[in-house]
This record gives structure tokens, C-alpha cells and sequence, in this order.
């Protein structure tokens, strides 16, 4: 049974909460750095795109500013802080989280396979655990190659074996190197205290929708689910007992669940101009973010070249709170190139040149130059924007 919302809350209103919870909205946490920030979200998504930077190095990027890209790697892989399960997508998941992804571990044990077929499945990961046993953490490459030498998803026989493994939590990846996973033995991997299957689905469950809720600040069911990619049977299994309270918000026409925190204060401070990443969470989920923010998005990687609307690798504009545009950027020696562009007010021409112009100097180019946007008037006004920063 469902309580009826006691609070109400106005979009801007849930739109500020929205945006406080994923960092956006107050000075941010700079003593967390790049650690905190995963601790906040509870997931940042890897993705294989490398435009300005891969993904997960963008995501601390827009909510600190310019670290250091080889500080976010090693804030993510060195220490035993963080590893890469299945959550949203392929994620980067605070170690302490590993007990909580048991449900999912048994849930891929019991399918019994992957999409891949192992021919040999006992043999195969048998002679995996044995080299990470004897020779420890290794690539797929080390482990005696990723493919069979055809389509590059043909994977080998020891590939499949080793990905069936970190499925089921009997290898874990907690490195990338070079972007290849770096395969590991779970006792070697994770902390003693948390090395363990112990909790049932349900206290699995109701943690990952407690987080869930925390991390957006205000969601509905949907909302809810695809944070951690939950069936929305399991989000009405646990969501009485995981903390969040009911909340009505206005122009949403689904039941929305808050985090208590996120209401007991108003959201207020310093609002971050940035470019986001597609797979920011802010914006990894698109009917969310055009519920809360009104802005249609989709990723163009994938849609053939003629048909692309907004480009290759948009990333949406942040500034003020809202998203007040998009840009495709790409990279020519030094100089970051705004392949496309296009903005929702002609004001945002100088958040994009700010935003334009810090990410230009954290990845290390030192002009930017816009080649296309939607209207002359628009490349113009970015451009003398540029030019007067």
C-alpha cells in the first residue's frame, strides 16, 4: 500500500532538488574530490567514446571543474575504493557497494550462461581462476587474448569465461588499464568485511532504491528503476522501507518518492556552466530529463552521419540550472573545435563560450574555434563571446 503524498512540490522546486543531488546546485565537495563524487552519485557510467575524454572522466569534470585527468584515473583505481559492475550500464560502483549488487550476481549465476556460448564452460573458467590464482590481476590480453581474431565481437573462449566470472562476483574488476578490464580475484579485491553474498534480494533491493532516491533527490518509479537498472516490480517491492517519502509534483503525471534530506532544506548556492557528458546521470535518463528540464536529447554516435541531427557527441550545455544548449566538440591539434552548435536563448551564447573555453584548457587545447551552429546569429554571438572571455 501506498501513502498518500503529504508534499507537494512545484517543478522549479523538484528541478533545484534534482540538481543539488547530482552536484550541480552548491559549492561542490572539493575535500571529496573525484572519490566524493562517486560516493555521491553511487555510479558513474564508462563508456568507450573518447571525445574531450571518456565519460567517466567528465563526469567529476563538470561538477569540480579542471582536475587533473590522471588524478580522476587514479582517484577511481588505486586504493580499493571503487569497482565495475553491471548498474546503469558497465559502472564505476564504490567498493563498499559490492555487497549490494548480491542479487544481481545471483541472478546471472542462476541464467547459468551469457549471450556468448562457452564450449567448455568448466575448463575454461577453471584455467582463468588458476592464472589469476598463480599470476594475479590481469587483462583479457594477458589472460591469452580478448578475441578469435574475426568480428570484433567474436570474442575467445577466455574472454567469455572471464566475463561469465565477473557476472557472478568470481572475479572483479576494480582497474581499468589502458581501457582494458583489469581481472582480479574478489579476495584480493575487495575488503574482508565486505566480501560477501549475505544479504537477501530484498535488503539488496531496498538499498539500491534507498541510493537511487538519494542520488536524484526526487523520482518517480521509472526514475527510480533505471538508476541501477531495477525492474519496476522490485522498486514496488521494497520502496516503503527504504526511507523515501511520497511527493506530488507538479506537471508530473506519475507518483514521485523524495529523499527526506533532499526536502528538509531548500536547495540554494552557486549553479555549475558546464558541459555535460550524455551519460552524466543528470541526463543519462532522456524522458527525465525532458520531464524536468524540457530538453530533448539523444546520442548521435550511433545514427548514421547524414541522418544526425545535433552531431557525433553532443553534450548538453548546463548553466543556471537549466540546459540552455548543445555542442559537438572535437579536437585539431590544440585547438577545440565546436563542430556544431545550437542554443535554447539567445543568453546562453556566453555560458557555451565559458563552458567552451574551460574545457578547452583542461584537455590541454589553448583556442577554440566554432565551425557550425544552427544559425549564423548564433555562431556569431558565441564566437564574440569567445573572443571578449
Amino acid at each position: 500500500m501506498t501513502l498518500a503524498p503529504s508534499v507537494s512540490l512545484s517543478a522549479d522546486e523538484a528541478r533545484r532538488i534534482a540538481l543539488r543531488a547530482q552536484g550541480f546546485l552548491g559549492a561542490p565537495d572539493r575535500r571529496g574530490g573525484v572519490r566524493g563524487v562517486l560516493r555521491h552519485l553511487g555510479a558513474v557510467q564508462l563508456d568507450t567514446i573518447s571525445v574531450l575524454a571518456r565519460s567517466h572522466e567528465l563526469i567529476p569534470y563538470a561538477r569540480l571543474g579542471a582536475v587533473g585527468r590522471p588524478a580522476v584515473e587514479s582517484a577511481y583505481w588505486s586504493g580499493g575504493h571503487a569497482f565495475e559492475y553491471w548498474s546503469h550500464a558497465a559502472c564505476i560502483l564504490p567498493i563498499e557497494e559490492w555487497p549490494h549488487f548480491a542479487f544481481r550476481r545471483r541472478s546471472r549465476r542462476a541464467r547459468g550462461h551469457r549471450w556468448h556460448v562457452l564450449q567448455d564452460k568448466e575448463r575454461s573458467t577453471r584455467a582463468v581462476l588458476d592464472r589469476l590464482k598463480a599470476d594475479g590481476p590481469l587483462t583479457s590480453t594477458e589472460l591469452g587474448g580478448a578475441k578469435n581474431g574475426g568480428e570484433w565481437f567474436e570474442w575467445s573462449e577466455t574472454k567469455i569465461a572471464v566475463e561469465w566470472l565477473l557476472d557472478t562476483g568470481e572475479v572483479v574488476c576494480a582497474e581499468r588499464r589502458g581501457w582494458k578490464r583489469v581481472y582480479d580475484l574478489p579476495e584480493r579485491a575487495v575488503p574482508d568485511a565486505l566480501l560477501h553474498d549475505d544479504l537477501d534480494d530484498r535488503e539488496c533491493l531496498r538499498r539500491l532504491v534507498t541510493l537511487a532516491g538519494q542520488s536524484l533527490g526526487v523520482g518517480t518509479r521509472a526514475d527510480i528503476a533505471d538508476y541501477h537498472r531495477l525492474k519496476g516490480e522490485q522498486v514496488d517491492a521494497v520502496i516503503a522501507d527504504s526511507g523515501l517519502v511520497p511527493v506530488e509534483v507538479e506537471g508530473w503525471t506519475k507518483p514521485a518518492w523524495a529523499d527526506p534530506a533532499a526536502l528538509a532544506t531548500a536547495p540554494r548556492g552557486r549553479h555549475r556552466t558546464t558541459l555535460l557528458s550524455p551519460f552524466d546521470s543528470l541526463v543519462w535518463d532522456r524522458p527525465r530529463t525532458e520531464r524536468i528540464f524540457g530538453f530533448a536529447h539523444r546520442l548521435e554516435a550511433y545514427v548514421p552521419k547524414p541522418k544526425r541531427i545535433h552531431g557525433y557527441f553532443a553534450m548538453p550545455l548546463l548553466a543556471g540550472g537549466r540546459l540552455q544548449g548543445r555542442v559537438d566538440p572535437a579536437r585539431e591539434g590544440t585547438t577545440l573545435v565546436a563542430r556544431q552548435l545550437s542554443l535554447t536563448t539567445p543568453g546562453a551564447a556566453l555560458p557555451m563560450a565559458q563552458a567552451l573555453r574551460e574545457a578547452a584548457e583542461w584537455v590541454g587545447c589553448d583556442a577554440v574555434r566554432v565551425e557550425r551552429a544552427s544559425s549564423p546569429e548564433e555562431a556569431a554571438a558565441v564566437t564574440a563571446a569567445l573572443a571578449a572571455l
